[in-house]
């Protein structure tokens, strides 16, 4: 039975029309919001924890209210990140931080303490770290460990253009993006307007973009009224995971050391992933949400440490 010419045209014209709509869909431009140093003010988290929508949220290990403001946080199906408490570069570090002068054992045993003191996080960000997060060597020992821990992903929270958080994270195969804007760096009411539009404006022209900001009132204030028109601008508010998971390329795999069988008489090493400090063979990275892999020692390539 022959289709009529007439026919044939229009179901064209509706198949082109709905590949357009799919694309219009994949083409919308994708948000995040973290919201850091939570714990450190019960009113403030509350009122931060009512923002609409898939805002996520930064608790800084063990402040006084990190515990109950993570759990009311879980309850409502927010995203919950460890905010790191790194070593900054000038400023006064937070009396956390990690220190990267203390042995391995002491750092390894401070750095569980403090992802275990977030209850229900996924995520790990640094708080200030301009320091550790510009260091390479610091950076492959930190991610390392976190390769090894339950965490589902990193946000560099670049508080110093040198960082090199990001690129040695996603060599260890951790899930990884990092930060566009900060709402808030100036916490006038005009300022923070500017920076949200900032970032509509750079989701727009990338496709994607993340914001950290902070519970100032002038911070909330503003996302609780402009969080909702998202929606009606065309763009999906996500969470930093599924952010990662639908912007950030995955990782190809990196060559790593290869020993072989005693047996033969010898072993063979690769030098690739001794380079940048990826695990060897006989350490493979862990982790809880299945086997990862590292990417290129170029992905490491960056200006001069300060």
């Amino acid at each position: 039975m022959r289709s009529r010419p007439g026919a044939c045209a229009a179901t064209a014209l509706l198949l082109i029309a709905a590949l357009g709509a799919v694309r219009a869909v994949a083409a919308a431009p994708l948000v995040s919001v973290i919201i850091d140093d939570m714990g450190d003010s019960l009113q403030q988290g509350r009122t931060a924890l009512e923002l609409p929508g898939a805002v996520a949220y930064a608790f800084l290990p063990e402040s006084p209210h990190t515990v109950p403001l993570a759990e009311r946080a879980y309850a409502a199906h927010k995203e919950i990140l460890v905010h790191l408490p790194l070593q900054p570069m000038e400023a006064r570090a937070h009396p956390l931080a990690l220190s990267m002068q203390a042995s391995a054992p002491s750092r390894h045993d401070s750095l569980q303490q403090l992802l275990a003191s977030v209850p229900h996080a996924t995520g790990v960000n640094n708080h200030q770290g301009s320091q550790a997060t510009a260091n390479l060597g610091q950076m492959r020992w930190l991610m390392r460990e976190l390769s090894l821990h339950p965490v589902g992903f990193f946000v560099d929270s670049r508080t110093t253009p040198n960082s090199v958080a990001y690129a040695v994270a996603r060599a260890y195969g951790i899930p990884s993006t990092r930060r566009q804007v900060f709402l808030d760096h100036d916490p006038d009411a005009d300022a923070v307007e500017q920076q949200f539009s900032r970032l509509i404006a750079l989701a727009q022209r990338d496709g994607s973009a993340l914001a950290i900001g902070h519970p100032h009132p002038a911070t909330l204030s503003m996302l609780a009224r402009r969080l909702p028109q998202l929606a009606q601008q065309g763009i999906s508010l996500i969470a930093p995971s599924e952010l990662i998971r639908r912007v950030e390329r995955s990782v190809p795999t990196l060559p790593v050391a290869l020993r072989m069988s005693p047996a033969l008489g010898h072993t063979s090493h690769s030098g690739t992933a001794a380079a940048i400090g990826a695990p060897p063979a006989d350490r493979p990275a862990a982790s809880p949400l299945g086997a990862r892999s590292a990417s290129p020692a170029t992905a490491l390539a960056g200006p001069a440490l300060r």
